[in-house]
C-alpha cells in the first residue's frame, strides 16, 4: 500500500490496514508529514506523539512529488502496489501529470486508488479544503453537542476525521474483494462532509420524522430517558436504560422498586416526559452509593451503566489490559491497540512510528520495489 496521505485520515486507515499485514509505505515530502511538528509532547526523536499515534506498522520515504524524478519513483513503486491512498486538494495529482482517471487506471488497471478530502471535487464546495472541527461545525455536529442552554461545541476527539478514516478502510477492502471477482481496480472516494453527515444519528432520522432541528441535551439522550449522567454519593454515573425491563431493575437495586410502576415512569414515552423528575428520584436513591461500586453492581443484573473515566483512569482500568488495548514496541513507543480481532490472524505490531525518510534508500532500491508487491491484497483477503 502507497500512503500518500498525512494529518489523521488516511493515516489512520493505513494504520488500520498495517496493523493486519498490509506493507504500508508512507510517502512524504522534504518537510515531512505536518503533523510530526504537532506537539508537545514530543517522543525521543523530536517526532510529535499525535504523529506517533497513527503511523505505526509503516515505512517512511521521502519523495518531491513536484519534480519529475519524485513522480518517477511513485510510479515504480505503484507498478508493484495494490493500493494507493492520497488526501491532496482536488486537482493535485492531475497536475503533477498522475490523476487517477487519465492516468493510473490506465497504466495500472488492477490498482485501488482511496482519495479523501473536504468536500469532493464538485458541486457548490467542491475543491475546498475541509478540516474536522470545519466539518463538525457544518455538518450539525456541533449544534447537537453540548449542555441544554449552552452554546455549540466541538465534540472533544477529532471524530470527523477518524470515521473518515474507517471508511476509507471499508471502501479499500469492499474494492478489493470486488477487484477478486472482476480483476479490475477502481477509484474509492469519501470525504469529511460526507461522514460528518452519515454519524448524525438519530438526529437525522428525527428530523426526517418530526422536521424539528434537536437541541443540545448535554448528556441526555435525545430519545431515552434514563440515558444520562447521574449525581451519585462521590461522582457521577452515566446510565443507559434501553427498555422498561432494565428501569425495573436499575429502581430495584437501588431500593425504590416502585418507581417502576409509577404512572410518570412506566414506559420511555412517559419517562421521556418526566425527565427531571425522574432525575432527582434516582439521584436521591444514588446519594448512598459511590460511582465505581454501583456500577459495577448494576452491570452485573443487567443494566448498562459506568463511571465517568479521565484518560488515566482509563489506561489504569485492568478491562483495558486485559483486552491488550495498549500497544508497547521498543524505543519507548506506546501506542493505542488495533480494536479488530480476528480469530486466526489478529493485527501484529511491528514497527514504531518512522523516522521521516528512514527508510528512503531500503525502499527505493530494485530490490525495495520488489519486496512491496501485494502487500496489501493478502492482509486485506486474508
Amino acid at each position: 500500500m502507497i500512503d500518500l496521505s498525512r494529518v489523521l485520515g488516511g493515516p489512520y486507515c493505513s494504520q488500520i490496514l498495517a496493523d493486519h499485514g498490509a506493507e504500508v509505505i508512507k510517502i512524504e515530502p522534504p518537510f515531512g508529514d505536518e503533523t510530526r511538528g504537532w506537539g508537545p509532547p514530543f517522543d525521543d526523536s523530536g517526532t510529535a506523539w499525535y504523529f506517533d499515534g497513527v503511523n505505526r506498522n509503516k515505512k517512511s520515504v521521502v519523495l518531491d512529488l513536484t519534480t519529475e524524478e519524485g513522480c518517477s519513483h511513485l510510479r515504480a513503486l505503484l507498478a508493484t502496489a495494490d493500493v494507493m491512498i492520497e488526501n491532496f486538494k482536488p486537482g493535485t495529482l492531475e497536475r503533477w501529470g498522475l490523476g487517477y482517471a487519465d492516468v493510473l487506471a490506465r497504466d495500472f488497471p488492477r490498482l485501488i486508488h482511496c482519495c479523501i478530502t473536504g468536500f469532493g471535487t464538485d458541486g457548490p464546495l467542491g475543491g475546498l479544503p475541509g478540516y474536522d472541527v470545519v466539518i463538525q461545525a457544518m455538518t450539525g455536529i456541533m449544534s447537537v453537542n453540548g449542555e441544554e442552554g449552552g452554546g455549540p461545541l466541538r465534540v472533544g476527539i477529532p471524530a470527523v476525521d477518524m470515521v473518515t478514516g474507517l471508511n476509507a478502510a471499508n471502501g479499500i477492502l469492499l474494492a478489493l474483494v470486488e477487484r477478486g471477482i472482476s480483476g479490475r481496480g477502481q477509484s474509492v472516494e469519501t470525504t469529511l462532509y460526507d461522514c460528518g453527515i452519515s454519524v448524525m444519528h438519530p438526529h437525522l432520522p428525527n428530523f426526517f420524522g418530526n422536521g424539528r432541528s434537536p437541541v443540545r441535551t448535554g448528556n441526555q439522550h435525545p430519545n431515552i430517558t434514563p440515558y444520562a449522567s447521574y449525581a451519585t454519593g462521590d461522582g457521577l454515573l452515566v446510565v443507559a436504560v434501553g427498555n422498561n425491563q432494565q428501569f425495573r431493575t436499575l429502581c430495584a437495586h437501588l431500593g425504590v422498586p416502585q418507581l417502576a410502576d409509577d404512572q410518570r415512569f412506566i414506559d420511555n414515552a412517559q419517562r421521556n416526559a418526566h425527565r427531571e423528575e425522574l432525575r432527582a428520584e434516582l439521584e436521591q436513591a444514588l446519594a448512598g452509593h459511590r460511582a465505581a461500586v454501583v456500577a459495577v453492581e448494576l452491570m452485573q443484573v443487567g443494566v448498562p451503566c459506568g463511571p465517568i473515566n479521565d484518560v488515566a483512569g482509563v489506561l489504569d482500568h485492568p478491562h483495558t489490559a486485559h483486552r491488550q488495548m495498549v500497544v508497547e514496541l521498543g524505543g519507548g513507543y506506546r501506542g493505542t491497540a488495533s480494536p479488530i480481532k480476528l480469530s486466526r490472524t489478529p493485527p501484529s505490531y511491528r514497527l514504531a512510528p518512522p523516522r521521516l525518510g528512514e527508510h528512503t534508500d531500503e525502499i527505493l532500491s530494485p530490490a525495495g520495489h520488489r519486496a512491496g508487491a501485494g502487500g496489501s491484497e493478502r492482509a486485506a483477503s486474508g
